[in-house]
């Protein structure tokens, strides 16, 4: 886990408690810092500030997952406009806002790595298909009508959920509760965000596939 935020009491605060729960922690405060550890230590998930002094940590948040895609990665900031969410989620895979509860950085740290390394745990199985899709569960792969799609990690676990359930509609609340751990969060907009990333990325090799029940969830379209 790399944590890079300039804050020493805020990045002790956190590298203490995610220690404590089993995690080996290195910290940075700056972007150039972040980037030399990230490149020697290859870690399996990153929260970043992003605020830093030396540039802006979702400029490095972007280019970690360029060089290695499945890399779990999380903001953590002061700034809660929509906007700067929405943008944050578009590459990244969780955004907590300061100030926050450590147990809730701590579970929801969890909740991503439990959906971003899923593949080291699942038997090799044949991929799954609906339509013209293929997911690779080994490799983390995604096809459509033999095209490569590229997914971040939480984008494919929400399409594979969505396959797995094939046609049927799956409501909010489900998709928030098997796809980020989320509890007690109807309101959170979260699954209509990473639904539009989706639709954008599948839409562009194909026709529309998600469909939307208005006021119940989301399912795909006939794959025969």
């Amino acid at each position: 886990m790399l944590i890079v935020e300039d804050e020493p009491s805020i990045a002790d605060v956190l590298a203490i408690a995610l220690r404590y729960h089993g995690f080996e922690v290195m910290t940075a405060g700056t972007v150039r810092e972040g980037l030399a550890l990230a490149t020697r230590t290859r870690p399996d998930a990153a929260l970043l500030d992003v605020m830093l002094p030396d540039g802006d940590g979702r400029a490095l948040g972007r280019e970690l997952r360029a060089r290695r895609p499945e890399l779990a990665l999380v903001f953590l900031t002061a700034r809660d406009a929509p906007a700067e969410i929405v943008g944050a989620l578009g590459f990244g895979d969780d955004y907590i806002t300061k100030p926050f509860n450590i147990d809730e950085v701590v579970a929801r740290l969890g909740a991503v790595l439990r959906r971003t390394r899923s593949a080291d745990v699942l038997p090799e199985r044949p991929p799954l298909r609906y339509g013209d899709l293929e997911l690779d569960e080994t490799a983390y792969t995604v096809h459509r009508s033999g095209r490569t799609v590229q997914l971040t990690p939480t984008e494919y676990a929400l399409l594979r959920f969505l396959v797995r359930n094939g046609g049927r509609v799956v409501p909010k609340e489900q998709l928030l509760r098997h796809v980020w751990q989320y509890e007690h969060t109807a309101e959170s907009t979260v699954v209509e965000t990473y639904i539009s990333y989706l639709r954008r990325k599948l839409e562009a090799l194909g026709p529309p596939l998600i469909t939307t029940r208005r006021g119940v969830g989301y399912g795909l379209a006939g794959g025969a």
